[in-house]
């Protein structure tokens, strides 16, 4: 599957960080209180790439190859379960 952007900086295809691997340049990469998290899944509706997963009965879990760092997910936690944290800290 190619992606073709057009001048300007219009993407077609989002949600592609999938093929893209836009994990390469975060800055940002969300982290887990696993303490504090009881699965509401709220982060993983809200990814805009679909990179949290939660499979029943386990922990919430974040593909770091493909997350580009938005923040979106710690945004929306209920829980404040989720925390940015600098890349390589």
């Amino acid at each position: 599957m190619s992606i073709d952007l057009i001048r300007g900086g219009v993407a077609h295809n989002l949600g592609t960080a999938a093929i893209m691997n836009t994990g390469s340049w975060r800055v940002f990469k969300p982290i887990i209180d696993h303490e504090k998290c009881k699965p509401c899944v709220v982060c993983s509706q809200y990814c805009p790439d679909g990179i949290v997963r939660y499979e029943k009965g386990k922990e919430i879990s974040i593909d770091y190859y493909y997350c580009k760092g938005c923040g979106i997910c710690a945004h929306e936690c209920p829980r404040g379960a989720i925390e940015m944290v600098r890349e390589g800290v």
